[in-house]
C-alpha cells in the first residue's frame, strides 16, 4: 500500500492542476461582433453580415473586442442605435435604402500586439445601397478595406486589425482559433476548455480512481 500512495497522490495532483488551469486556457476571442439596433438598443445578430439584409431605416453595429461568450458577454457598440442620429441628414433616394452603421474599433487593451484602434470613438456612417444589399455590402460602401477569412468571418474593417482573425486569447496571448461560423463572432465553444482537455482530465481522474481501488484491494 505504501508504494501505491505516491502514485495515487501524483495522479490526483495532476488532475487538480489541470482543472485549475482549464478556465485560464481560453479567456476569450478577439473579433468583430455584429449587432442589430432598434429603439436605441443593441441585440446580438443571429445572422452574419454577409447573410443579413437590413431594411431601409435599419441600424447595424460592429464592435471589435475580446469577449468570452459571443451572445452574453460580447461588448456592444458604445454608441446608441439611433437611425435619425446617423442618417437623419441623408435624404432618401429612389431605388436605394438607407442603413445606419455604427463601427466601434474598441479600446487599446483589446488591440492585437503592435496595433492600435484607428479611432478612439465609434464611427457612424449612413450607407445608401441597393434594396437587396446585405449588411456586408452596406459596410463595404462606407468602411473599406474589409478583410474576411475562408470561413466568411469578418476579420478587419477599414484595415483594422492588420493581422489575425477571431484569435483565441489566453493569459494575454493570442492563439489560433478554429474557423468561426458565418456569424461575425467567436466559435461556439464560448471560450471554455476544449473537449480534448476535458477528456484528458477525465482520463487522469479515472486512473487516480483505479489506483485508489487497487491499493484498497491489496490491503484486504
Amino acid at each position: 500500500m505504501r508504494r501505491r500512495l505516491p502514485a495515487v497522490a501524483l495522479a490526483l495532483g495532476i488532475a487538480l492542476a489541470l482543472l485549475a488551469a482549464a478556465p485560464a486556457l481560453a479567456a476569450g476571442y478577439r473579433y468583430w461582433s455584429f449587432w442589430d439596433g432598434a429603439g436605441g438598443r443593441w441585440t446580438y445578430a443571429t445572422q452574419g453580415p454577409s447573410l443579413a439584409r437590413p431594411a431601409d431605416g435599419a441600424v447595424q453595429g460592429f464592435r471589435f473586442s475580446v469577449s468570452k461568450d459571443a451572445a452574453e458577454q460580447a461588448a456592444q457598440p458604445r454608441t446608441a442605435a439611433d437611425f435619425e442620429a446617423v442618417c437623419g441628414a441623408t435624404a432618401p433616394m429612389e431605388g436605394r435604402k438607407r442603413v445606419a452603421l455604427v463601427i466601434d474599433f474598441g479600446v487599446p487593451a483589446d488591440a492585437p500586439g503592435g496595433d492600435t484602434p484607428p479611432e478612439a470613438a465609434p464611427r457612424t456612417a449612413c450607407a445608401q445601397v441597393a434594396p437587396d444589399a446585405t449588411a456586408a455590402e452596406a459596410l463595404a460602401a462606407v468602411a473599406k478595406p474589409l478583410r474576411y477569412n475562408s470561413a466568411a468571418l469578418l476579420c478587419a474593417i477599414s484595415g483594422y486589425p492588420k493581422q489575425g482573425c477571431g484569435d483565441q486569447v489566453a493569459d494575454g496571448a493570442a492563439q489560433s482559433a478554429p474557423p468561426a461560423p458565418a456569424q461575425s463572432a467567436a466559435p461556439e465553444s464560448g471560450g471554455g476548455p476544449s473537449a480534448g482537455l476535458l477528456a484528458g482530465i477525465a482520463a487522469v481522474a479515472a486512473l487516480a480512481a483505479a489506483a485508489v481501488w487497487q491499493s484498497r484491494r491489496r490491503t484486504r
